[in-house]
């Protein structure tokens, strides 16, 4: 029996995992669940898979996770510092699913236990990717990519050399704006936002998907987790996501995985690796879908991926600049008070704003992102 630490457990990536676990009794043994503040739900889970220990990132919530965990032997603890302590337990495998800059300590204490660490925190790479891959190689960690596109990616590079590559080429929905004018663009509301054509997710990455930035965020953690240069890595717009990611070598060869828009795909492939396992998700039907489409993204609609490459190719802080002034851009519009489109204005008048050194640490990452946080939050109390 393997043992399994999943941060972020009541989130979509947590209830594809758990789904997969279940699926599989007596193979897995769960030492932690973490979630932010759904108490009750967390609990109910931590007694389903007997987990050693569960613990709620929002401290006020912690008695009640006590109370619901009450005679089940099951340990109950919350707050920042709980979280990088049961990421720090040393499972063998540790899903990092916690949305944001609240997983990066976490998982950077799961990376220095030296285990494998199946990655869904697209922020662990975007804001500290120098200092997280270091502390890889220094702790002899291994790093399995979760989100679809870069797990297509890992997928498609097995077994072959780095060194061959042409192109990765990452592919994007588009999101449900992608045929819109720009005039319909500055009306769109949250709720339009956050309905995506094909995939099931969080709010948040919802509207990430839709402004590009989502991509862009995955071009920067593709640069870091493949290291083929910046300039071999690019975006397509695939709308069926069913072509998840792509890779053309020296010879003229294009190797593609292909898969149902379902997360629970990749997250098999990580949970099983270097193996497979089943999954309940249906074959692709590729005569009943018909047809495979691709097209140039557009960066005057959507100059998220084009802000998100200058930020990879400035490197240093500027990254986690970016990723700061967009997770406040995006709370912003969630909440109504900025407009769709002025999202990606705002990330890049931060940008232009703050040039911070090049952080040598987590702490200095994290401080990075704090103050990129609160430039963008007056810019947007400024603007609106």
């Amino acid at each position: 029996m393997r043992t399994l630490s999943l941060l972020g457990a009541t989130g979509s990536v947590g209830a594809s995992t758990l789904d997969l676990v279940r699926r599989q009794p007596g193979t897995w043994g769960v030492r932690a669940l973490t979630a932010h503040s759904n108490a009750a739900e967390l609990a109910r889970l931590a007694r389903e898979f007997s987990a050693e220990v569960a613990v709620i990132a929002d401290e006020t919530r912690l008695p009640e996770l006590r109370a619901a965990l009450s005679g089940s032997g099951i340990a109950a603890a919350g707050g920042a510092a709980a979280l990088v302590e049961a990421a720090a337990r040393g499972a063998d495998l540790t899903v990092a699913a916690i949305v944001g800059c609240a997983g990066l300590a976490p998982t950077m204490a799961a990376i220095e236990q030296g285990g494998i660490i199946a990655l869904a925190n697209k922020e662990a790479l975007v804001s500290a990717g120098e200092v997280m891959i270091a502390a890889v190689a220094t702790h002899g960690a291994t790093l399995l990519p979760i989100d679809s596109e870069h797990n297509a990616i890992f997928q498609c590079l097995a077994g072959n050399d780095p060194a061959h590559v042409r192109w990765i080429t990452l592919t994007a929905s588009g999101g449900p704006f992608r045929d819109w004018p720009w005039e319909r663009l500055c009306a769109a509301t949250p709720a339009e936002a956050v309905r995506h054509p094909n995939w099931d997710m969080g709010a948040k990455i919802s509207v990430d998907s839709a402004t590009m930035f989502n991509k862009g965020l995955e071009l920067i953690e593709a640069h870091h987790l493949f290291p083929v240069g910046l300039d071999r890595l690019r975006i397509i717009v695939h709308p069926q996501s069913i072509v998840h990611s792509m890779v053309e070598y020296r010879d003229g060869s294009t190797l593609a995985q292909l898969g149902p828009s379902d997360m629970r795909v990749p997250i098999a492939s990580a949970l099983a690796w270097p193996r497979r396992m089943d999954t309940p998700c249906e074959p692709l039907d590729l005569a009943a879908i018909g047809e495979l489409t691709f097209r140039k993204p557009d960066e005057e609609r959507f100059p998220a991926t084009r802000l998100a490459r200058e930020a990879a190719q400035a490197g240093g802080a500027v990254p986690a600049v970016l990723n700061a002034a967009n997770e406040v851009a995006v709370a912003a519009f969630l909440d109504g008070q900025i407009p769709f489109t002025r999202i990606a204005a705002h990330v890049e008048n931060v940008l232009n704003a703050y040039a911070p050194p090049p952080p040598a640490c987590l702490t200095d990452v994290l401080a990075v992102d704090s103050e990129a946080r609160a430039r963008a939050l007056q810019l947007t109390l400024s603007v609106g």
